[in-house]
């Protein structure tokens, strides 16, 4: 990695280096042990001003740091802090219930992470009918400000929808739709394909990214500039997307994306 690039790490979160007897580490072993460089290649990173703690440049090697409580910055890029919580990223599928038990006995995500030991929670929620990448995990202040309104990220979802979406809807979408319950701002939107005629009506592929997370916010969307869901995913939440992930597969949100999330929560 050059001296001016960002880290670009992708070790699960929860494989946080040791420390010493004191509950400190030196600065430059914990980037390397993050996964953010070579040893060597984090002191040059150092030496040339590019790691921050606690909002101040750190230069001196030999720094040590507490890594549960230090907020570390590489070329800008966060570096979440060493924690005992488990991070999550679920495809979850179409049919599931975004609820950790349900009454009534449908399938719930407690029951796709019933082998975990640990009481998760859902960051956010996704229809019933609706598919694709929901964060789970057992910090609850993470969860709770990520979820928060004035933190929320963006999202991006793809829709199989009804009839031939052409250029002036996705212009209407850009330009800001207002629902019964108040206006949307979309910051992405683009056909991305179509399939061809079936039951007599054709149907397009539409990929759109909002921050909300209002009910049903994407379908009534959707649905008001005339072209009603057949079909939901979410693919991506800020930084983390769903990848190779099938549906019912998690894995661990990285390094870099929780303190990307981390950043967006203001944590």
């Amino acid at each position: 990695m050059k001296p001016h690039d960002a880290p670009d790490n992708d070790q699960p979160a929860s494989q946080r280096p040791a420390t010493d007897e004191d509950g400190l580490i030196r600065l430059q072993k914990l980037l390397a042990q993050s996964g953010v460089a070579s040893r060597r290649k984090c002191e040059e990173l150092m030496l040339d001003g590019l790691v921050e703690v606690d909002g101040e440049v750190v230069t001196r090697l030999g720094t040590k740091v507490d890594p549960r409580t230090a907020v570390v910055r590489v070329d800008g890029k966060r570096l979440p802090p060493i924690s005992d919580k488990v991070y999550l990223v679920l495809n979850k599928p179409r049919g599931v219930v975004s609820t950790m038990s349900d009454p009534e006995g449908r399938p719930t995500l407690g029951d796709l992470v019933a082998d975990r030991p640990e009481r998760l929670f859902h960051v956010g929620r996704l229809d019933t009918d609706t598919e694709g990448l929901i964060i789970l995990t057992n910090d609850g202040d993470f969860a709770q400000h990520l979820a928060h309104p004035s933190h929320e990220v963006d999202k991006t979802y793809v829709a199989e929808v009804e009839g031939e979406v052409h250029v002036r809807t996705v212009r209407e979408l850009l330009a800001g739709v207002t629902l019964d319950d108040g206006p949307v701002t979309v910051t992405h939107a683009r056909v991305v394909g179509g399939d061809p005629r079936r039951e007599g009506s054709k149907r397009s592929i539409v990929e759109l990214t909002i921050h909300e997370g209002r009910n049903r916010i994407v379908r009534r969307l959707l649905d008001h500039v005339g072209h009603p869901v057949r079909r939901l995913t979410r693919t991506q939440i800020g930084p983390v997307t769903l990848a190779r992930l099938g549906p019912g597969e998690m894995r661990e949100l990285t390094v870099a994306e929780l303190g990307e999330l981390m950043d967006s929560a203001q944590l």
